[in-house]
């Protein structure tokens, strides 16, 4: 594993925090790595709900069948995009939740994935909870907080998985 890369290696998906909070410092860090991503035409469409409400924490644990974990988080951040400034919002802010990712990393928090689009019921269900107008997409959200374990970095490297210059 190439020592420069760790931060990518550590990146793992989180799921048990401690009760600390996140800091405002470290939240405008991790939003300043999402818009720090690459953007189609540089449209950068992607908007930003963060979530520190515990009602709405647990209440968005509820509605969407792999987001539990919010139930002990102190926190998320929803990745939205604003369809009407890019045909490639979904790339957009699929960039943005991994810069996310790989900054929450490098600050030592934990954090994980949780997807949204694709699956209208999820989608719906966080844009009637928090607000989101309908032309907005909602591609993501994220949970986030201080690992309750820490896990070691890792590398899920596979030689079979990789072809040159043809299948």
């Amino acid at each position: 594993m190439d020592e420069r890369l760790r931060i990518i290696f550590a990146r793992r998906s989180v799921r048990d925090y401690t009760r600390d909070p996140v800091g405002e410092s470290e939240i405008e860090s991790l939003l300043e790595a999402a818009m720090a991503a690459p953007s189609a035409n540089n449209r950068r469409p992607w908007q930003f709900v963060v979530v520190r409400d515990r009602s709405l924490l647990e209440r968005l644990a509820e509605a969407h069948p792999y987001a539990k974990m919010l139930a002990g988080a102190p926190l998320a951040i929803v990745v939205c995009g604003e369809r009407r400034l890019s045909d490639w919002w979904v790339q957009d802010c699929a960039a943005a939740t991994e810069n996310i990712l790989i900054a929450a990393a490098a600050l030592g928090l934990g954090a994980v994935w949780i997807g949204c689009h694709g699956k209208t019921a999820r989608e719906e269900a966080v844009r009637r909870l928090l607000d989101i107008p309908a032309p907005i997409g909602v591609l993501s959200m994220i949970s986030v907080g201080r690992p309750a374990v820490a896990a070691p970095p890792r590398t899920q490297y596979d030689a079979g998985k990789i072809h040159s210059n043809r299948w």
